[in-house]
Formats: structure tokens, sequence, C-alpha cells
């Protein structure tokens, strides 16, 4: 036993030795740094520097010039002559400096006469003021807003009118041309704008203009009630309505193809007397004796009046 135990330390104590002397050898294997080899590292890695500083300097320069170049394009694009509009842009119609759009009512030369009072822009046509022209425009009474768009290359602006809608054409006899007209927000507005174009189908009323049918003094409320009319005859007759006779304000007629009407009064029936054309225009067709007016004056009784 005692002889085991002293066997089974040598093994261990020449197992310890081996490790210890394989650890020695793998420490004197490893290699001693070169000195060349760090001389070479270090100047690569001093070329690496120089080449990244020589790039920044590159950028830099670079970036410096491109501002330069950006500065000076700016500045020379901003007096190009594209962006300021023709001196003489006011003093004519039909150039390419100003465009005028949607005027259906108000004449061109009007337009022109206004932009006479304004000068032209002395500045690019991006920093100019429109609101003086604006202004100006607004004052024709067919005007009911404007708006300016500006453009450059050429320079040049865009006038686009929105104008009020005419509704009734005023008269004071039949064969005679409108000398007025009312739009749908109650504004009139005199001869100077007529005639109006053929799109706009107004509905004409015969009015003297003094006394008691003096169209001047009508409201919105008159123009919305003179428009209920002519809407509830055609309604009820199938017919258009050619005039509305208001030069007697007591004594009303409406014309249309077939018959003249007189409604009389514009009171509170006078719907309720409309609606009795409808049983009465047969009969008024099948009359062959010429007739004057179909009398709806009266609230139960109906006339016919022949010439």
């Amino acid at each position: 036993m005692y002889e085991d135990d002293i066997s089974k330390n040598e093994t261990n104590e020449y197992i310890e030795y081996h490790e210890i002397s394989q650890t020695v050898e793998t420490v004197e294997e490893d290699p001693i740094p070169d000195g060349k080899h760090l001389v070479k590292k270090k100047r690569r890695e001093r070329l690496v520097r120089k080449g990244r500083m020589k790039q920044e300097r590159f950028r830099a320069v670079m970036r410096f010039f491109l501002s330069i170049f950006f500065i000076v394009a700016l500045i020379f694009i901003s007096r190009c002559p594209g962006w300021y509009m023709d001196k003489k842009a006011f003093n004519y119609v039909g150039g390419r400096s100003v465009e005028i759009i949607n005027n259906n009512i108000v004449p061109t030369h009007k337009i022109l006469v206004l932009l006479k009072k304004s000068s032209v822009p002395n500045v690019p046509i991006y920093l100019a003021r429109t609101d003086e022209i604006k202004n100006e425009i607004m004052k024709l009474a067919p005007v009911e807003n404007v708006y300016i768009r500006r453009y450059a290359f050429p320079a040049r602006i865009q006038i686009i009118l929105r104008e009020r809608t005419p509704v009734i054409s005023i008269s004071p006899d039949a064969k005679v041309a409108p000398i007025a007209f009312y739009t749908s927000d109650g504004k009139l507005i005199g001869h100077e704008y007529l005639p109006l174009k053929s799109q706009y189908k107004t509905i004409l009323v015969l009015s003297y203009g003094n006394k008691g049918d003096d169209y001047h003094k009508w409201n919105l409320n008159k123009i919305r009630q003179i428009q209920k009319i002519a809407k509830y005859i055609e309604t009820y007759s199938g017919e258009p309505v050619e005039y509305i006779d208001l030069r007697n304000p007591n004594d009303v007629f409406v014309k249309i193809k077939t018959v003249n009407i007189r409604l009389g009064q514009l009171d509170d029936n006078v719907y309720k007397r409309i609606e009795r054309i409808p049983s009465l225009l047969p009969q008024v067709k099948l009359i062959e004796s010429k007739i004057k007016y179909l009398d709806l004056k009266w609230d139960k009784v109906n006339y016919l009046k022949l010439e």
C-alpha cells in the first residue's frame, strides 16, 4: 500500500512537470514583435491619416466654391429680365404681360383704364403687390370678386373676374332695348354694361323708373318676388315669360306667347290666381277672336278681354 501511494505521487508530479514544460515551450514559441513591421504599420497609419485630411480639405474647398457659385447664380437669376414685367404692360390690350379672363359683362378696355391708374411693378414678379390693382377692379359694379395670379418667364399677371349674375333686365317698353339690369344679389347696374351676351337669360321687366314704379328703389326682396312670379307663370302655363309689365304697380301684366295675362296687384293671393292658368289656357287657345288679355285680377272671377 505504501509503495503504491509513492508510485502514484511520482506519476502526478511527472504529469504536472510535463504540463509546466509545455507551457514554457508555448510561451517561448510566441513571436517577438519585429521593429521593421511596427515601423511599416505606423507609416501606413500616417498615410491613411494624410489621405483623409486631404479628402476633408478637398471637400471643404469644393463646398466653398459651390456656395460661391450658388450665391452668384441666385443673384443672376433674381436679376433676370424674365422676372420683370414690361414697362408698357398696362398701355394696351392683347399683350403677353396681362391676361384678363372670365369678363363676360365688363369690357376689357374698362379694366385697362383702371390698370393705367396703377404703376407697373418695378420689382421681380414674385415680389409684386397686386392689392392696388384688385381694389381698382373691384370698383366696377358687375364685379363680385377678383383673383390675380403672377407668372414668370415671361413675367405676366392673369386677372380672373367673378362677375355677378344678371337676372332681370329693365326697359321702358317691350320694343326698346334694356337700359339697366339687376343681378341675383340685388345690385342695379346701368346701361354702360349693356347689351348682355346671349348666355344670360334674364326676365324682361317694363318700368319707366319714376313715380310708383321706380326700379331704382327695388330691393332684393322685390327682385326675388319678380323671379318667383315669372317661375310660377312659366310652370303653370308651360310657356316662357316674354316680359312683366310693372309700369303700373297696381295693375301688373305678364306676357306669354299665347296671351297677355292681367294679374292686378301683386298681393298675397296673386299666386293662387296664377294657379288658374292651366284650366283657362286651353279655352283661350280655342277662341278665334283676338284676345287683348286674360284677366286674373279678381280673386274669384276670370275674364277674357277681347280687342
